[in-house]
């Protein structure tokens, strides 16, 4: 089961802090889980495979809530 979003930054800049900031925890690995991020052009691209839905579900919401924090960080600084 593969999970893939595409997230669109006002810049490259943008893009490159988020994928820094959730390097760690790509880093420290999900159970069951593979995670590929690339960014490019203001983009930003994360997919997650797993072999079960609860476990793609799981890193779905972790990775996401994780993106989410750096944006907000990023904004507020």
């Amino acid at each position: 089961m593969i999970a893939s979003f595409i997230l669109n930054f006002d810049s490259d800049e943008e893009a490159n802090i988020v994928a820094k900031s959730i390097q760690p925890e790509i880093d420290h690995k999900i159970p069951k889980t593979n995670i590929d991020i690339k960014s490019d052009n203001a983009k930003f691209c994360l997919t997650i495979e797993s072999k079960d839905i609860s476990s793609l579900r799981a890193a779905c919401n972790s990775y996401l809530r994780w993106i989410n924090t750096a944006m907000k960080v990023r904004k507020t600084l």
